[in-house]
């Protein structure tokens, strides 16, 4: 059975995304489901979080020939275990940046490329793969979106960021409606809650009387813990695992392990 592709996306920086797809495909990969992650963001924090080395496997990846199977050895070696059971990543640099220009040479890739170039490894008994994907690189995450069975938005719960989650549901539905994108939405994920100040709780209000026709799941409340993990370079679940962060992240992925 193929591997279920999660879409981590959203159309602004600084929402938590990348603590969310790090620590989802942690949960996922604890939950003893092999979890591959790739990073799509030439700023190659994935790698950073957990404690590796940012380096340009996803340019390999992106510019790999999936059916040729030499090219495609090329880049297995760029599948790095991550020192945590059932966990790899495929790390992403400034290079990442380089690959989208690559990309458009020659014509503009089709936009199921990403997900022609992720066939050959989610039939290899992967459970999971996590796609954390950048604000922006050119038409690379509307190509990892179109790669995904499911899509997950964090959105921090302020109003410029809910301003940017407008784009980025749009750009999902337009994928569906004009490209043919097969996938769903998970949910929105509020990010940094925080109940006690008034610009947190009107967000929350204003998402959950959105009409975006998806759910809007339980927020992750603002905690200094989740800072610190990315000075340890650990996931919540190994810097703090009896943590109010480390329950809301488990809860998360037991959601996508109950429905995906």
């Amino acid at each position: 059975m193929a591997a279920k592709v999660i879409c981590v996306m959203q159309q602004k920086g600084g929402v938590g995304k990348t603590t969310t797809a790090c620590n989802i495909a942690h949960a996922l990969a604890r939950a003893g489901h092999p979890t591959l992650l790739i990073d799509f963001d030439p700023q190659g924090q994935d790698a950073v979080m957990l404690g590796m080395k940012s380096e340009q496997g996803v340019f390999y990846f992106l510019t790999a020939d999936p059916n040729d199977p030499d090219s495609v050895n090329m880049v297995r070696p760029w599948i790095r275990k991550t020192g945590r059971d059932n966990l790899w990543l495929i790390a992403g640099n400034e290079k990442t940046g380089l690959a989208q220009i690559a990309l458009s040479q020659g014509g503009e890739k089709p936009y199921s490329y990403v997900r022609s170039q992720l066939n050959p490894f989610i039939r290899n008994g992967l459970g999971y793969v996590v796609l954390d994907t950048s604000p922006s690189v050119g038409g690379l995450q509307e190509r990892a979106i179109w790669a995904s069975d499911v899509l997950l938005v964090p959105t921090s719960t302020e109003f410029a960021s809910l301003q940017a989650l407008t784009h980025s549901m749009v750009t999902a539905h337009d994928l569906a409606q004009d490209k043919g994108w097969k996938g769903g939405v998970l949910g929105i994920l509020p990010t940094f809650y925080d109940e006690t100040t008034r610009e947190s709780r009107l967000a929350m209000e204003r998402l959950n009387r959105s009409s975006f026709g998806c759910e809007i799941l339980n927020p992750i409340h603002r905690a200094t813990i989740l800072r610190e993990c990315w000075a340890a370079r650990k996931t919540i679940f190994e810097m703090a695992p009896k943590s109010r962060s480390a329950d809301e992240y488990q809860d998360l992925a037991d959601i996508i392990l109950k429905r995906y």
